[in-house]
């Protein structure tokens, strides 16, 4: 059984010592001062040809450069030459520096070694390395472990071509489970729709992918699982409504959606690890006093109490933090990535009435003699002609007053409906989708509050130098990235 590594001046000091006499043993007889060159070269390259067992027990091999480099070494400084050499000593960390990434990694345990560096960069202007992070975390014992990261081949050739989506399971709220819906385009990996809520449903979905339409252009394609908000009729009627292929992915067999997998790591790693959700603290009297005492401890990272705080602070991330990171396949930003590929192409902008449009819902009803229609529980005239026979109502389900469209059973347009008598206004399955939109902040943070300071910076980037058109429809996350209904 593989022993496990000992650290400390003194393991050091043997571990030296056992890999100078491996290498003596190995290079000796090739190494003979008797010996011509002309002689000792069949010898290394024997040696080089061969698998031999390493001083830890595994088999290795060894160049014949590296045979001559220990050969010279022994040669010229005998058995000393052949140790390892000591690793150069460079500025040393602070320690202060090292007890602050040691307390941001204690008191959030899921935090990488990249995360706590992007916080201290953050805080402090400056950071010592992902290295040196990590060889501190496992000198302390601290977990360093990642998980592991689903990627798929194929990748789409330019922006919007594809968009990937699904919906990720989030911390809950006041009681409430939470829902990321969220959609990355496919060549770029630029986040192009996403949105917390507290249902993972039809209405939520399109809440989160209408803007996003407004905002980066209509897909050629969408991608998605075999969810129900994504196998509901709404998103097969939208998408054939704009012209976008709309694509399931097989059952059991997420192939292909390697995209947005990545980016939920990513979100849970880097965005969700730094989130604490607080309730409203418990005030108590003190006894004795008038004085009143809050029950909780301080929280660690960002403290949140309500969806709009979470859907907020996620929008900054996710356009001051992600789309501005290097991706490791890509080698670019998703922004930087984006905007190449509309070098020589623009985005499919279709008309805001007609995506309005094709968000609408609809409903099939048999007009009665009296020429009226009921659509949960309102009443509204339609063309007499068509009394008797069956039509469709268009309408939006967020507000039942507005224009509702008739079309004839043969799909030509018959006009918009006249509401006569009103019970509902909004759709009952959008009524709770209009109530996400809760109260603002209840809590401060205390100590180091990575996702406000991101929060910040993001705000004083909005509020800076004008820019292009281009780069604001890159990063209009603002609207793009979590609007639409509440």
């Amino acid at each position: 059984m593989t022993q496990p590594l000992q650290r400390g001046p003194l393991a050091r000091k043997d571990r030296a010592e056992n890999t100078a006499l491996f290498r003596y043993q190995l290079v000796r007889e090739s190494a003979d001062p008797s010996l011509t060159t002309r002689q000792r070269g069949p010898l290394v390259r024997a040696l080089a040809a061969r698998e031999h067992t390493g001083p830890d027990g595994n088999p290795v091999r060894y160049s014949r450069e590296t045979l001559d480099r220990w050969i010279r070494a022994w040669q010229r400084d005998g058995f000393d030459g052949l140790k390892p050499r000591e690793r150069a000593m460079g500025p040393v960390t602070p320690a202060q520096t090292l007890a602050l990434a040691e307390t941001l990694k204690r008191e959030r345990p899921n935090r990488t070694a990249a995360q706590v560096r992007r916080i201290m960069v953050e805080t402090l202007g400056d950071a010592p390395s992902e290295t040196t992070l990590l060889r501190h975390f496992r000198t302390l014992e601290l977990p360093t472990g990642t998980n592991p990261q689903a990627t798929g081949r194929f990748e789409a050739a330019h922006p919007n071509e594809i968009w990937v989506g699904d919906g990720l399971h989030g911390p809950r709220i006041g009681g409430r489970k939470t829902y990321l819906f969220a959609f990355v385009d496919d060549h770029s990996r630029l986040v192009t729709a996403a949105r917390w809520a507290f249902a993972e449903d039809a209405v939520r979905l399109s809440a989160a992918l209408r803007p996003a339409l407004q905002t980066h252009g209509v897909p050629e394609s969408v991608y998605v699982d075999n969810g129900s908000a994504f196998v509901d009729a709404s998103l097969a009627r939208i998408c054939a409504r704009l012209g976008m292929k709309l694509i399931h992915s097989r059952p059991y067999r997420p192939q292909g959606r390697g995209r947005i997998e990545r980016f939920f790591n990513t979100v849970t790693s880097q965005f969700l690890t730094e989130i604490t959700v607080i309730d409203t603290p418990v005030q108590l009297t003190v006894p004795g006093t008038d004085l009143a005492e809050t029950v909780g401890e301080d929280p660690a990272g960002s403290a949140i109490g309500s969806l709009e705080e979470l859907n907020t602070l996620f929008i900054s991330w996710v356009q001051m933090v992600y789309h501005r990171q290097v991706h490791s396949t890509t080698g670019m930003t998703p922004l930087a990535r984006w905007d190449a590929g509309w070098e020589h192409r623009r985005p499919d902008r279709q008309d805001p009435d007609v995506i309005a449009e094709a968000f609408r819902w609809s409903a099939t009803r048999k007009v009665t003699k009296t020429a009226t229609v009921s659509l949960q529980g309102n009443i509204y005239q339609v063309d007499p002609l068509l009394a008797g026979t069956r039509i469709e109502l268009i309408y939006d389900p967020f507000d039942l007053t507005g224009p509702v469209a008739v079309t004839a059973a043969n799909g030509v347009p018959a006009g918009e409906a006249v509401l006569q008598e009103i019970r509902r206004h909004v759709h009952p399955k959008a009524v709770n989708a209009a109530k996400d939109a809760d109260t603002g902040a209840k809590n401060a943070a205390t100590g180091i509050d990575y996702l406000r300071l991101i929060e910040t910076r993001h705000k004083t980037t909005l509020t800076g130098a004008p820019i292009s058109f281009e780069k604001m429809a890159a990063s209009a996350g603002v609207t793009g990235t979590t609007g639409g209904a509440q």
